[in-house]
């Protein structure tokens, strides 16, 4: 990594810190921390378990900002919930949050304003693209398991005659795990955002199975990035040739696979939900 670049990002990350006054003791002018704050905004007025806020929760209880009581439903359980003052100081931190970014974006014109927000939007992107983690997992953990729901719910939804996986050619978890297969699962902040398979194949091919990218982490380079790795978990297993199949229904992905480098072929198999098979040979 370039030294230059690694400059940049700390700038970047001391301007922002200092130009929203989180280092200080008294933000948005309160007379309390970050911290202290970012409680009252997580409870809401709806309220929040306090076992991981219970010091930060002392403070605010004194300032009478906060009750913790106990879980009605559960006596183990305690819950803490914002008092009247509570809910006019929350409110009172939304509005000076509001008059904050106008004071940054007033000194601006309108052209400068736009440019400011659409490099924030990128900022945004590429920071939740920098904490997305891809590792590979047991397609029976649970949060595998959230995957693939997800993404069968969708091509259900999608595809022209819905989806039923009994009917498709099978990814099983033992297909899907080592020494047969292998399953790739992206989280974005501890959340299943993504996942990809691979069913090895004799005579040094391999199958993509399983690609899918949740809404929520959609242009985020995420589907990339999984097809990616997947290439290169099989080339390292020896695969020469990597296919895959999808329906037509699937534009994204289909785009994707072209812009990687597949070619579309003649249909290797009797998937009845694929309009269109892709092939890539991969480096030695």
């Amino acid at each position: 990594m370039r030294r230059d670049m690694i400059n940049q990002v700390r700038r970047f990350n001391r301007t922002v810190t200092q130009r929203i006054g989180a280092l200080g003791d008294a933000f948005l002018s309160r007379d309390r921390p970050l911290g202290q704050a970012r409680v009252l905004w997580e409870i809401g007025s709806h309220g929040s378990d306090s076992g991981y806020l219970s010091r930060l929760l002392r403070a605010l209880e004194g300032d009478g900002l906060v009750v913790v009581e106990p879980n009605g439903a559960d006596a183990r359980v305690r819950t803490a919930r914002l008092t009247r003052h509570g809910l006019a100081e929350r409110a009172e931190l939304d509005r000076r949050s509001d008059e904050a970014a106008a004071g940054i974006l007033e000194p601006l014109s309108a052209r400068q304003r736009e440019r400011l927000v659409i490099a924030m939007a990128e900022v945004e992107r590429l920071l939740a693209a920098s904490a997305v983690r891809v590792t590979g997992c047991d397609p029976r953990h649970p949060d595998a398991r959230r995957a693939v729901r997800a993404y069968v719910t969708e091509l259900a939804d999608r595809f022209e005659a819905g989806f039923d996986p009994a009917l498709s050619i099978s990814a099983t978890d033992d297909e899907m795990s080592p020494p047969a297969g292998l399953f790739l699962l992206a989280t974005l902040h501890g959340e299943p955002a993504g996942c990809g398979a691979l069913k090895f194949r004799p005579g040094a091919r391999a199958e993509i199975k399983r690609m899918w990218v949740a809404p929520e982490a959609r242009g985020l380079g995420l589907g990339r990035r999984l097809l990616t790795e997947l290439e290169a978990r099989a080339a390292a297993r020896g695969v020469r040739t990597l296919r895959l199949e999808t329906n037509r229904a699937l534009t994204e992905a289909i785009s994707l696979y072209r812009s990687a480098g597949y070619r579309e072929v003649a249909a290797f198999n009797d998937e009845p939900y694929a309009d269109h098979w892709f092939e890539k040979m991969l480096p030695a």
